[in-house]
């Protein structure tokens, strides 16, 4: 198995999440009803472990793709970018989709956190066909 790769596509979908979040952060902040400090910025602003475990996610979600990927013989980045696509949109996202409804989360945070999960794991296959 290919570790550089792994570790390559997590860090390319971290990276996504990272800029994703940050151009939509005060839309998912009052769609998360995220608790804020008087200049609107989130309380656990510095909390290290949402982004230790966001790494880590990343990670195992690369590292099954991979697998995945090596199984059913995807190998081009065009087949990366499928790939990733099928994943995110009818795999993650439906899952979100299902917990929020239930949860009476806003149709806002379903898109935006169902989007980052789309946008990830298409970079994630991407780089994965690449190395």
């Amino acid at each position: 198995m290919n570790y550089l790769g792994i570790l390559v596509a997590a860090l390319a979908a971290y990276g996504f999440g990272a800029v994703w979040y940050m151009m939509l952060a005060p839309h998912w902040v009052q769609a998360a009803e995220i608790k804020t400090d008087t200049n609107g910025q989130p309380l656990n602003k510095g909390a290290p472990l949402p982004y230790v475990i966001a790494f880590v996610s990343c990670l195992l979600v690369a590292g099954m793709m991979r697998f995945l990927f090596t199984e059913i013989g995807v190998s081009g980045w065009d087949e990366g970018l499928i790939g990733g696509l099928s994943i995110g949109l009818f795999l993650s996202a439906p899952w979100l989709t299902t917990c929020y409804a239930f949860a009476g989360r806003p149709i806002a945070l379903t898109l935006i956190d169902g989007g980052y999960a789309v946008g990830g794991s298409i970079l994630a296959g991407i780089v994965l066909t690449l190395l």
